[in-house]
């Protein structure tokens, strides 16, 4: 297994992926704090405060390189739009996640980030596999997903979402390097 350094960096055409710093805590906060954005992840809480932004970074802070990997989405004339990271959990491949603030929406932000994070899964954390999901009632991000090389494997996961508080279905993909 490889190691990689914490601070790496992906450059696509209109963004940079980067490890959150403190400084972005209240932008981050801002843009999850959106119920129509929280609510189409698992993990990210609503209300979402400067608090949850803070703790969040410090987390990305405190992962293990050859586990988790996590970056802030910045779009060249924007800033900080999202956040998309890759972990390892139960799943034989480690799973990819994302989510995009709502005025960033329909720009190519989450393909493009995602297109960045999936050369750099090959290259630099020398993964060949990666799944991830989106809930049936997201099909956006199905066709992100799906734009970015991902597969149907047939299989719906029930999660239980913490901005919702309440049980959901997730349609399961998979990538092939």
């Amino acid at each position: 297994m490889c190691v990689i350094e914490p601070s790496a960096v992906i450059e696509t055409r209109r963004l940079t992926l980067r490890a959150p710093t403190p400084a972005d805590a209240v932008r981050l906060a801002a843009l999850a704090g959106d119920f129509d954005v929280a609510r189409m992840t698992l993990r990210m809480p609503h209300p979402y405060g400067q608090d949850d932004g803070r703790a969040f970074v410090e987390a990305v802070a405190a992962q293990d390189p050859r586990r988790a990997a996590t970056f802030l989405i910045e779009a060249e004339d924007a800033g900080p739009v999202g956040v998309i990271g890759l972990f390892e959990d139960a799943d034989p491949a480690p799973e990819v996640g994302y989510w995009i603030g709502r005025p960033y929406w329909g720009r190519g932000f989450a393909t493009e980030a995602l297109e960045g994070a999936l050369v750099w899964a090959r290259k630099a954390w020398r993964r060949r596999a990666l799944t991830a999901g989106h809930f049936t009632d997201n099909p956006a991000s199905g066709r992100v997903l799906e734009k970015a090389g991902f597969l149907y494997t047939g299989e719906v996961r029930r999660g239980f979402s913490k901005a919702r508080a309440d049980w959901t279905e997730t349609r399961r993909m998979v990538w092939l390097a």
